[in-house]
């Protein structure tokens, strides 16, 4: 073998071993864009561009429950044309079913006929009579639905559900695991202001998140002024508010957080409600579950909880300011 033709094979088998080499190498990818409405951001660590996986999820869980796809599945089973489920809605339905127990009620996915009616679901018109939230009031409740198998039986065929509060967190939760089960080691998901995390950032140090300042926002003007940065580990935090979706109406404020309980427009002190949890699909629908309790029921509720960690933001009326609270789990998480 003559030394050209030695050098050329020796070239061609560097090649070869650094293409390879390269395929394999761990690096950070990023990708963003718009879902249901809102933007997220995914970053993680990879071998390989994993952005098909992470459309795919998405597309499925907009195919099975969003309630503004038509074609969805939850809006066929919302309008009795089936009573089948599939994964995707017998998990939040499990999921919903512990958080409305623990919360007494505050949180509740069949709360959609109560969110129409005072205009801020896919419906408007004239704000609710008293003697209208009660009607209502009487399909409202997760003793409405319960689970055969793959069947939904519903008490009453005016039950509707509404994932809206818990999907965007199943959502980061679903995409979390594709990405861990494809060799991902560090990654952060993020759609709507939901964030769930696992590992490091690109620096190596613990994944932050930062949590909105509440101000005064109308007609889907949207600003973001950062309260202050969480630091996370291998877990995930959501944000509640009613200071983005509500109006004015004669001088009354009313907010798209309903009580399912009493089904008044929930537009009091509280402006918002931050949940660190060990998955994001529970701090999403606890998130919602605060402010559907308000303040004080909170804080009594919150207090001594370790697994949950909890900050609320209210506006004292009196001396014009905010007011921040949080329990001993939340307050280890700000560095």
């Amino acid at each position: 073998m003559n030394r050209r033709y030695a050098a050329i094979l020796i070239a061609l088998a560097v090649a070869i071993v650094a293409m390879f080499c390269s395929r394999d190498r761990m690096r950070f990818f990023s990708h963003e864009g718009v879902v249901w409405t809102t933007d997220y951001h995914i970053t993680y660590e990879a071998t390989r561009d994993l952005n098909d996986s992470i459309q795919l999820i998405l597309g499925n869980i907009d195919m099975s429950a969003s309630p503004y796809n038509k074609a969805s599945l939850i809006s066929a089973i919302n309008e009795n044309a089936t009573n089948r489920v599939d994964a995707y809605i017998k998990l939040l339905i499990e999921a919903s079913r512990i958080v409305n127990r623990e919360s007494e009620g505050a949180f509740d996915p069949t709360v959609m006929p109560l969110v129409n009616a005072w205009g801020f679901g896919y419906k408007s018109g004239a704000l609710p009579t008293r003697a209208q939230l009660d009607s209502i009031l009487l399909f409202i409740g997760m003793d409405k639905v319960t689970l055969h198998g793959d069947t939904l039986i519903k008490s009453d065929p005016r039950v509707m559900l509404d994932f809206s509060s818990i999907a965007k967190g199943m959502a980061c939760d679903e995409i979390g695991r594709m990405l861990s089960r494809n060799g991902a080691r560090n990654w952060l998901v993020e759609i709507g202001g939901e964030v769930a995390v696992h590992g490091k950032n690109a620096q190596g140090k613990p994944w932050t998140a930062s949590v909105d300042m509440p101000t005064d926002e109308q007609d889907g003007a949207v600003s973001h002024e950062s309260a202050m940065l969480l630091t996370l580990d291998n877990e995930a935090v959501a944000t509640s508010g009613n200071y983005r979706k509500w109006r004015n109406e004669g001088g009354k404020k009313l907010s798209h957080i309903v009580d399912p309980k009493t089904g008044d427009s929930r537009a009091g002190t509280l402006l918002s409600a931050t949940v660190i949890a060990n998955d994001c699909m529970t701090a999403d629908a606890w998130a919602t579950a605060c402010m559907a309790m308000g303040e004080q029921k909170v804080k009594n509720m919150m207090q001594g909880r370790n697994d949950l960690g909890v900050m609320t933001i209210s506006a004292d009326t009196v001396a014009g300011a905010l007011v921040v609270w949080s329990n001993a789990a939340f307050a280890n998480h700000i560095p």
